[in-house]
């Protein structure tokens, strides 16, 4: 059955866009433990590297991953180009240059994010990994839902050089949370992984995805994806006509296609009433959303993780200079639950913005 489950995992990920994938492995872990597992797996043929270079993501999965494998992170600020938050490229080119080459475990980049996060460059990222010859390892937690984003790590393959490609089964086919994919252009490295995994582990996850995949077959996985997409674009026409009555507006990030960012900015003196129209969506059963209260302005929205600390942690930046509430829409979402959404959204605005903008 596992044999079975990852030819077919397998041709999914190359239907879905990264054709030249050459083998997966399905795993019992979630995506941080799979992360985990191949950075252990690069640090058996490179033991002297010990530095991750990692392009800012405030996910504490993405920090704790690298940090539980014994590496030293380096932390890759991102620039803002208009309201997105992009990879500083140059960046990564001189730390490797600064560590060395033979000293770095691997580039750590990301596809799939909150807004206002867009997707790594990973083509120039990948050029500079060949050039320099250190492994590139991509979290594409969401992305298999997303054919750019797969086309995106192909293509990144091709041109320059991608070792592994990780996401998560519960995010992009809708099965209990618990498993992992990896992907991969050599089968060698991807038995590698598979081989790093000590000890057994639950049936669960595989047996899960086994089902789903024969139920759903690809003409259904091919709808959900069109769907999908269908539904991102309502949730920004509705998310655009709600910010005008509110006197705010959708932040554009058009290269992120699954996560919308809605400014808050009349609330931009009060943390508390930002936190509160986050905390309210979930009590009203909308989970997913994301309120961040984020400043230009010294503060003290600090968290520390590990070693690290981080500054206005959940923005992605240290500087990001807007107040916003992050919407996602991921596979399986309806047109209807949009409306639902939009509708507890706009309650929760008119409480809060009538309690703490006229004061």
């Amino acid at each position: 059955m596992c044999r079975i489950t990852e030819g077919m995992v397998l041709d999914v990920l190359r239907h879905a866009g990264c054709i030249s994938c050459k083998a997966c492995l399905v795993l019992p872990v979630a995506t941080g433990m799979a992360l985990l597992l191949t950075l252990l797996h690069l640090k058996q043929s490179r033991p002297n590297a010990r530095v991750v270079i990692w392009p800012r993501i405030d996910q504490k999965t993405c920090i704790k991953a690298p940090q539980a494998a014994g590496c030293f992170v380096e932390v890759v600020e991102n620039k803002m180009e208009g309201d997105s938050l992009v990879t500083d490229v140059d960046r990564i080119q001189e730390i490797i240059t600064r560590h060395g080459p033979e000293n770095i475990l691997c580039v750590l980049t990301t596809t799939t994010c909150f807004a206002p996060r867009t997707p790594d460059k990973l083509i120039p990222v990948a050029r500079i990994c060949r050039e320099y010859g250190v492994p590139h390892v991509v979290n594409n937690a969401y992305g298999v839902q997303l054919r750019k984003y797969m086309a995106l790590i192909h293509n990144a393959a091709l041109q320059g050089r991608v070792d592994f490609f990780i996401q998560s089964l519960d995010k992009n086919f809708m099965v209990p949370v618990g498993g992992s994919v990896v992907g991969g252009f050599d089968k060698a490295h991807i038995a590698g992984v598979s081989e790093t995994y000590p000890g057994r582990g639950s049936s669960t996850p595989t047996t899960d995805l086994f089902i789903t995949l024969l139920s759903m077959g690809r003409c259904e996985f091919d709808k959900l994806l069109s769907q999908r997409s269908e539904v991102f674009d309502y949730l920004k026409n509705a998310l655009v006509q709600l910010a005008a009555k509110y006197n705010e507006r959708v932040l554009e990030t058009p290269k992120n296609l699954i996560s919308l960012g809605f400014t808050l900015s009349n609330l931009q003196h009060s943390k508390d009433a930002v936190c509160q129209i986050g905390s309210m969506l979930f009590q009203r059963n909308v989970t997913g959303a994301r309120a961040v209260f984020s400043t230009l302005e010294n503060c003290s929205s600090s968290k520390k993780i590990g070693s690290l600390e981080f500054r206005n942690f959940g923005s992605h930046s240290n500087t990001y200079p807007v107040s916003y509430i992050t919407f996602a829409a991921a596979i399986g979402m309806t047109h209807a639950e949009v409306d639902t959404i939009i509708v507890k959204f706009d309650k929760i605005l008119d409480k809060v913005y009538n309690k703490n903008v006229s004061s």
